[in-house]
């Protein structure tokens, strides 16, 4: 029966899909984004495995890296030399040829290679593959840095595939003892343990470890037990079963078995044919599809379908989703750990990440900030709190972008930078706001004025009644002014200066006027003196309420700032309990499979570390409302600081 389901269409529309369609439709999907977008069209090596300096992370690939902003899942394989990886990899990008295959005993693949295309199945990631060097090359003569590659490999990847050949027996498993090797090479947090009752950091690998699947190449068992047909997935955990006893012997069977069930709870198995005759084996990039083994065929159809759909996004503890920039950093991050000669530890490369990716986000946060103002903003507005509501929105945009690009660690400092340099930017569009204002009015008073001015040099006003004659003129040319649209901000403080400077020819004016009486003169004089007073009176209050709305507008800026770190925290929070609680079920799960097959002792010991975990659990959740409460306080704290020493008129 030829399983169906639902997906999405090439143009959106929903499609009823058999299995193969499937693996079509995401082929094809792969090779229009390839066609259409920036892509690499080799792969480059990410991390060289060099004789004289070790392990050494490429410039050029860091740079391809560095371009790639959507989040990565990343997809790493590894596992013994000669065994078939790159052509798996070179199926997972869609093509035949890509990462070297090689056709001898030699090992083609050194360090680490990589290969970013657009992902097939998820609209908006990018797809990072990357192809290990073979391990137990023979070779090599010096195979230390075959652990730390092993390591790289499950800390870079969200899904990792070991390939090997045959079957799954104890010489297989013999093979993958570096698992074995990961407690001693991957630390989880910088500080010691406080005390004894605390817990491994191997207990908590689940956490950050990639999903597992096994490849078994070059397959030639029947996928039956005890008559009965059993699927892949059950050929694997019977192949993962432990063993009874306490003999040493028993104990070196069954420890490589414990890691993998320990630290890859979410595990698959594939097997796979021989793809074609063993002459016919040198030419695989070659061969047509006719020429090709078609069960073979259909387990890499199957196989690739796989990966491309469930294949989770690459995230580091937290739950924070890793982007191609982020990944560049964090591979620097561990090479430069390993080559000081310290163990690689989670806490501390999160950290380094945090530091990166905050700074990134306040700088992305604030550009957009500015482009957003310079193209909404149509200066002058006609008054300050039009412009502080274009300022909300979009700093309200701009703070979505920084909070959707933040890591919680060490997050105050960044947003209180934000805010800082947001109100930079802000500041400035008040200034030339107020500039373009008091341009446009002074240009308009000067356009409206060129009669009285001609008047006023023609004597016109020097007459007997000319004061009149002039305060009428000026009336006149004060409403015509007021009718003109667009003025701005400064409209009022512009007027008085215009009237201001034309204080001594009125007094002038009013002296020379011989139709008036000096009683006359005196109270034009004062009626004068009065009406400045009152403008300038308007103009002052004008501004006062300017500042007590840019004043108000800056406590509401901070009260969502808070409102927005307080629910980015929260979500944190949420997801690192949920990260929490899918550890335990994991460990439950376990212990009740050691429990079914007679195992007391382990059980009885997973079961006091379940408990262990619910009791970190129940801590955890009853600190966070405290943590969350003390980061507002410092965020607000902070900004504070900043603004009491740049306005300390307002506090």
């Amino acid at each position: 029966m030829i399983m169906t389901v639902p997906v999405w269409g090439l143009w959106g529309a929903p499609t009823l899909l058999t299995s193969p369609s499937r693996h079509l439709l995401c082929r094809l999907r792969l090779l229009l984004a390839m066609a259409s977008e920036t892509h690499m069209p080799v792969p480059v090596c990410l991390i060289e495995n060099t004789p004289a300096r070790g392990l050494v992370v490429r410039p050029e690939a860091l740079q391809v890296l560095s371009k790639i902003t959507q989040p990565v899942v990343v997809v790493a394989i590894t596992g013994l030399y000669r065994t078939g990886k790159s052509y798996l990899m070179n199926r997972l990008a869609g093509q035949r040829r890509g990462f070297s295959l090689g056709s001898t005993v030699q090992s083609h693949t050194k360090g680490i290679w990589m290969w970013c295309v657009p992902h097939p199945c998820r609209p908006g990631h990018t797809l990072v593959l990357l192809d290990t060097e073979g391990l137990g090359d023979v070779e090599k003569g010096d195979t230390r840095n075959d652990t730390w590659i092993f390591v790289l490999t499950i800390l870079l990847s969200s899904t990792l595939i070991y390939n090997s050949r045959g079957t799954i027996d104890q010489l297989a498993m013999d093979q993958l003892h570096y698992v074995v090797k990961l407690t001693d090479h991957v630390k989880l947090k910088a500080a010691p343990k406080e005390s004894e009752d605390e817990l491994d950091d191997s207990e908590k690998f689940v956490l950050f470890f990639p999903t597992f699947i096994w490849a078994v190449r070059d397959f030639t068992l029947h996928l039956e037990m005890d008559g009965k047909k059993i699927s892949e997935d059950e050929y694997l955990e019977e192949a993962l079963k432990l063993k009874a006893g306490s003999s040493r012997e028993t104990q070196c069977y069954n420890q490589t078995r414990e890691c993998i069930r320990q630290f890859f709870p979410d595990r698959k198995c594939f097997v796979f044919d021989q793809p074609a005759s063993k002459k016919d084996l040198v030419r695989l990039e070659d061969l047509r599809d006719d020429e090709i083994n078609p069960e073979f065929q259909q387990q890499v159809e199957k196989f690739c379908s796989h990966v491309w759909e469930t294949s989770p996004p690459k995230t580091v503890p937290g739950g924070h989703i890793v982007t191609g920039n982020l990944l560049g950093k964090l591979a620097m991050t561990y090479v430069e750990t390993i080559q000081s000669g310290v163990v690689p530890c989670l806490e501390s490369a999160v950290l380094a990440l945090a530091e990166i990716a905050n700074a990134a986000a306040v700088k992305e946060a604030v550009t957009l900030y500015q482009d957003l103002m310079a193209q909404r903003a149509k200066l002058p507005t006609e008054n300050v709190q039009e412009l502080l509501e274009l300022h909300s929105r979009c700093e309200q945009e701009a703070l979505e972008l920084f909070m959707a690009r933040a890591f919680k660690d060490g997050i105050c400092h960044f947003q209180a930078d934000l805010i800082n340099q947001v109100e930079k930017v802000k500041a400035k569009f008040c200034k030339d706001n107020d500039r373009v204002s008091h341009e446009k009015c002074k240009a308009a008073l000067r356009d409206l004025s060129q009669d009285m001015e001609k008047r006023i040099s023609d004597g016109v006003y020097n007459v007997s009644g000319g004061y009149q004659l002039f305060k009428g003129d000026q009336q006149a040319l004060v409403e015509k002014y007021w009718e003109l649209p667009g003025k701005g901000v400064k409209a009022d403080a512009v007027l008085q200066e215009f009237l201001q400077s034309r204080k001594t020819l009125a007094e002038s004016i009013l002296n020379t006027d011989c139709s008036l009486t000096e009683k006359d003169r005196e109270l034009k004089s004062e009626q004068e003196q009065h009406e400045r007073a009152e403008q300038e009176r308007a103009v002052q209050r004008q501004k006062e309420a300017g500042e007590r709305q840019k004043l108000q507008d800056q406590l509401r800026s901070w009260e969502e700032h808070a409102l927005q770190l307080r629910k980015k925290l929260e979500n944190c929070c949420e997801k690192q309990l949920e990260e929490h609680q899918e550890m335990i079920r994991h460990k439950s799960k376990e212990e009740a499979v050691l429990l079914k097959d007679g195992f007391c002792d382990k059980a009885i010991h997973l079961r006091m570390v379940t408990s262990r975990l619910e009791q970190e659990y129940g801590s955890t959740r009853s600190r966070l409302t405290t943590w969350i409460n003390i980061m507002v306080s410092v965020l607000l704290g902070l900004v504070f600081v900043i603004f009491r020493f740049r306005t300390p008129r307002f506090f």
